[in-house]
């Protein structure tokens, strides 16, 4: 009687998910369109064969293949996305953007998809600081950011003297341009999520590491124009993606397994 009973439990541990998959929405092949930067592996980026991929590309085929769209991708730079996803001039924005309330006043966002902790991602033989206190200590160490993204502010009010015009503060228009200027030695720190730091990591060849303590955490929401009658089909998905183990597959994936042009 025990395997019948364990088979019985665990029906009824799925039962919910399983009730939340048959309540999706259909919305009957509907044509969307989701911008996107590629600049942020593992959650976006183009491979060595050129191929954009990355988690957020495999959770939105997901996304599309439940609730029955179809899906094309516009390329834009981080500073235009929001703005541009708030003139309606595309659907969703996917680019690990940060849920913050600032940003709720210009676009909707979706549910959280991911939570991450920023971490401190440094050159490999980096030894001139090892935490957040001794990087402010030194004037002549500098970080890389992107105006108005979270690690800019995370950057200005955690690690410096809390002064947005700090010269500390080097600006670039991609993520991936700030790791760029911290390889060749332009810069000495990015301060980045977890996800993508780990994810820069482990394709570095030791050529990057991460040091310090966490940051702070932050969660990762796909945006929408505001009043979108997207939001509630995509909010339906993921939660059923995240009671079918479907998001927890896509983190082993990309976090555990991801090696950067594989």
């Amino acid at each position: 009687m025990i395997a019948p009973l364990l088979r019985a439990a665990a029906l009824v541990t799925l039962l919910p998910g399983l009730a939340l998959a048959q309540a999706l929405p259909d919305l009957q092949g509907r044509e969307v369109v989701v911008v996107t930067e590629n600049a942020y592996p593992p959650l976006q980026f183009v491979d060595a064969s050129g191929k954009a991929v990355g988690w957020e590309y495999d959770a939105m085929a997901e996304i599309a293949k439940r609730l029955n769209m179809t899906v094309s991708y516009q390329n834009s730079s981080w500073d235009a996305m929001i703005p541009a996803v708030a003139a309606g001039e595309y659907d969703i924005g996917m680019t690990g953007i940060t849920i913050r309330d600032d940003r709720k006043e210009q676009v909707d966002f979706s549910d959280p998809y991911m939570r991450s902790e920023m971490v401190m991602l440094v050159r490999g033989d980096e030894d001139r600081f090892t935490d957040a206190k001794s990087f402010a200590a030194d004037p002549d160490l500098l970080i890389a950011a992107q105006p108005g993204t979270t690690p800019f502010y995370v950057g200005i009010y955690e690690v410096l003297d809390g002064d947005e015009a700090n010269p500390r503060m080097k600006m670039f228009e991609t993520f991936g341009a700030g790791v760029q200027a911290l390889r060749a030695g332009d810069v000495d720190l990015v301060l980045t999520d977890g996800t993508a730091g780990n994810g820069y990591v482990a394709a570095s060849e030791g050529g990057l590491k991460i040091v310090g303590e966490k940051l702070g955490a932050e969660d990762f929401g796909f945006i929408f124009p505001k009043g979108s009658d997207l939001v509630a089909p995509v909010n339906a998905a993921i939660a059923a993606m995240k009671a079918d183990g479907a998001t927890a597959a896509l983190d082993e994936k990309w976090f555990l397994d991801f090696k950067m042009g594989e």
